[in-house]
């Protein structure tokens, strides 16, 4: 890992110019990795424990959880997921870190846990919009709320916005996770119509850092090209594994550095940069 990467990534955290894009991947930090799914493939598990589902289709999460929606019911799809996220686990050390930056405009959480929720209980001045299954609330995209859980109007009054495009089980079990969830917002996201109109404005010009993500997947690799669309033309991504030839190729073709090195370490680098008067909350 090269010192310079490092200097700057700290630098764009510390001055609000780095967006934190957190991948299912990041709760392999701390008590989380013995308690939360981390992985699509585990999360898949989770769902078909208790339901027959073809073998086929057992390790793919989306098909997976379409074909509970179709045989069992909706419901049956939202009771599962919350019993796979409702742990209280506490947040990571990479949680705490975020929410105690003097300066974090917006953090982006792709996964269902409610961890980055619990680290900003610290913090004054934010708010959540999550994205929000079509099949539940057929018209809407997104839902707003506030840190206590309550729905809220807008953003306009948050410095800090944690967006989460496929839900998450606080504060209102929202999930997108089927088949059909997704492919009612692909079918609008070329145009950014799903994404919130805040998280649009926010990331224009900013760097995005990848952290916990994977980009071998072709969803994986659609919704972080759409939601960092029209932002800066340098990203990072801390990725300790050989990349496949599909991440290798969107890693070169949308300007972001593979940082080899693993998460623990990374984090560890970041703390140890960290000068006293930035874990001041923002007031």
């Amino acid at each position: 890992m090269k010192s310079s990467t490092v200097d700057s990534i700290h630098a764009a955290l510390m001055e609000g110019r780095a967006v934190p894009y957190l991948g299912p991947g990041v709760l392999s930090l701390g008590e989380a990795a013995n308690s939360l799914p981390s992985s699509h493939e585990a999360l898949a598990a989770k769902l078909t424990a208790k339901t027959s589902v073809p073998f086929k289709i057992r390790k793919n999460l989306t098909a997976a959880a379409q074909f509970i929606e179709n045989f069992k019911h909706r419901k049956t799809v939202t009771q599962s997921m919350l019993e796979a996220f409702r742990d209280g686990a506490a947040p990571t050390v990479l949680h705490n870190y975020l929410a105690s930056l003097p300066s974090l405009p917006l953090v982006v959480h792709a996964w269902y846990d409610d961890l980055p929720q619990r680290a900003l209980a610290a913090r004054d001045g934010w708010g959540m919009v999550q994205g929000i299954s079509q099949a539940e609330h057929f018209g809407t995209w997104v839902h707003y709320f506030g840190p206590d859980g309550s729905p809220a109007a807008d953003s306009s009054a948050w410095r800090t916005l944690l967006y989460q495009p496929f839900g998450s089980v606080w504060p209102a079990s929202n999930f997108l996770v089927s088949d059909s969830d997704f492919v009612e917002v692909l079918t609008e996201i070329d145009i950014q119509t799903p994404i919130p109109e805040p998280v649009q404005r926010i990331r224009a010009g900013r760097n995005f850092l990848f952290l916990g993500c994977r980009f071998a997947a072709q969803l994986e690799r659609l919704f972080a090209r759409q939601i960092m669309k029209r932002s800066s033309d340098r990203h990072w991504a801390v990725l300790p594994e050989e990349p496949t030839r599909n991440e290798a190729r969107f890693l070169e073709l949308y300007g972001i550095e593979r940082v080899e090195v693993s998460l623990p370490e990374f984090v560890e680098a970041l703390e140890g940069m960290q000068p006293s008067t930035a874990v001041r909350m923002a007031g």
